[in-house]
Order: structure tokens, then sequence, then C-alpha cells
């Protein structure tokens, strides 16, 4: 069915009821357009999870192997204690303690369709917990090794998940952040 709001603006007003249901049918058109849109807008208005970051910073290790499987994220190299900031505004969905990992933080952006997370921190930002929610560039934790990271090598473990239509933070399917990550910094500039 191809709906054509223009044309139903455009005529004369019939019976109401005929109105409405010309009007919910365009919005319930448009409705996915719109969503599609704000959803990409969360990755393509991503700032830089550390600030002062640049494109020598960043290395595309998503494909790589690392401890058995696929990478699936980007380390971030940055001495320990560096602030890391919000990638985007939304909500904390999950402060979380994992032997891979360490301390971790999965962030839902605001339509709820990608998931941040952001592992092997030293620690969170003071007051910090789930449910809260935080704007892009806030500071929500600081780079280190916790987890399974090398100790000597503080670095952020950053990765973006698709949440799907479960929107379960341990379930989301894998987004390589290598490209909005550069596409961040050169914003940053």
């Amino acid at each position: 069915m191809r709906i054509n709001c223009r044309t139903w603006f455009g005529r004369e007003p019939q019976s109401s009821w005929r109105n409405s249901l010309r009007l919910s049918t365009c919005v319930a058109g448009l409705l996915p357009v719109l969503l599609a849109a704000g959803a990409a807008s969360s990755i393509l208005e991503m700032s830089p999870p550390i600030s002062g970051l640049t494109l020598a910073n960043l290395r595309d290790s998503f494909e790589e192997v690392h401890n058995g499987h696929r990478h699936e994220a980007i380390d971030i190299q940055a001495p320990r204690g560096t602030p890391v900031h919000a990638v985007v505004s939304g909500t904390v969905r999950k402060l979380f303690l994992s032997k891979p990992g360490g301390n971790t933080i999965y962030e839902f952006d605001e339509m709820e369709v990608y998931c941040y997370y952001y592992a092997h921190l030293d620690g969170y930002v003071k007051g910090l917990h789930e449910g809260m929610r935080v704007e892009r560039g806030d500071v929500i934790g600081y780079v280190g090794s916790t987890g399974n990271a090398d100790p000597s090598a503080p670095h952020l473990h950053f990765t973006i998940f698709d949440l799907g239509p479960e929107k379960l933070w341990w379930k989301g399917e894998a987004v390589d952040p290598y490209p909005g990550l550069v596409a961040a910094v050169k914003r940053a500039k």
C-alpha cells in the first residue's frame, strides 16, 4: 500500500471518521521511517569516549580473534584513570563485573535500538547507577585493565550492540564501532 499524505492533506474535509482514518494511516506509514532515522542518528551522532582522541589512536580490531573468539570491539589505549565519556545520551542499563570484561557499563541509546558497551574500566564515576540517564559527553567511568585485560596495558574496550526487538543487553548483535568512532573524532576537531 502506498501512502500519499500530501494528497490527503490537500483534499477537502470529508466525514471526521474518514479524516481520522486517513491521518492514522499516514502516521502509521511514516512512523517506521521516523524511527529508523532516529535509530541511525545514535551512531551517527556519537562523540568520542575519550577526550583528545585522534585517528591515530584508533585501530579497527573488530574482526580480529582475541582469546579464541572474534573481538567484535575496538580497544582504545589510554592511561589508567583517563575519564571515559558517554558517547550518546541514554540510560545506563547495566553495571556489571565480569571475569572477561571486568567493570563494565551497558548504556542504551534514547530509542533503545543500540547498546554501547564500555569494559575493563578501573571504576565508575561516583553516583553512577543502573537506570540513570546520562548525556552525551558525561563522564561515566575511568580507563583501566580489569577483567582479562593485561594489567600493563590499560585500555577502553568499546563496542556497539544492535539490540533487536528483545532489547536484552546481553543478546545484542555486535556492530563494528570503528567507522562511527572515526566520524566522531573528525567531528570533534
